[in-house]
């Protein structure tokens, strides 16, 4: 009779722990950091933070993917004004950002920032160098879109039309009829 409780315990433990120990030692989902949102968040350099915040940024191509907008948020909380200094290819580009303030590329009241020579289509990513301060610079893989999105379409250099035939819709084909 000993034996059967014994067994019946041990099996009852074999099944638990087999139910429950699978999300121990499983990576959660859930702690992956990401940009919730069409672009990307520029991480903070090693050794130190930059003055200037990088969020949200995303690049909108003409139809040749020859020049690009850049729409981000440039956040300065420092006391100081900032430049922000971006490189892509040979290019170079810079934004002075006030003490204190948020200048939000391609919104409201701020016009996109203009990359040309990205030579980049839409659907690819672009690696742009941010530095600011004394800090050390970042690479960041900056998604390149094009205007097909409404809230992108004011975004697109030169005010050009982007090609958005691939979002038409289209008949699914009949079944069978091989």
């Amino acid at each position: 009779m000993n034996s059967r409780i014994l067994a019946s315990l041990s099996l009852g433990a074999v099944v638990l722990l087999s139910a429950t120990g699978c999300a121990s030692l499983t990576h959660q989902a859930t702690t992956i950091q990401y940009s919730p949102s069409d672009g990307v968040n520029v991480p903070e350099p090693d050794g130190g933070a930059a003055p200037i915040q990088v969020r949200n940024a995303v690049i909108i191509t003409d139809a040749q993917g020859t020049d690009g907008n850049l729409a981000a948020a440039l956040v300065n909380d420092t006391e100081e004004s900032a430049t922000l200094n971006l490189e892509w290819g040979e290019q170079t580009a810079t934004v002075r950002v006030p003490a204190g303030e948020t200048i939000s590329l391609g919104s409201g009241d701020d016009e996109p920032l203009l990359l040309e020579g990205i030579d980049t289509e839409a659907g690819a990513t672009l690696p742009l160098y941010f530095q600011s301060g004394d800090s050390e610079g970042v690479i960041a893989e900056v998604p390149v879109l094009d205007g097909c999105l409404e809230h992108f379409a004011d975004l697109v250099p030169g005010g050009g039309q982007s090609d958005c035939s691939h979002l038409e819709h289209t008949e699914a084909p009949e079944e069978g009829g091989h």
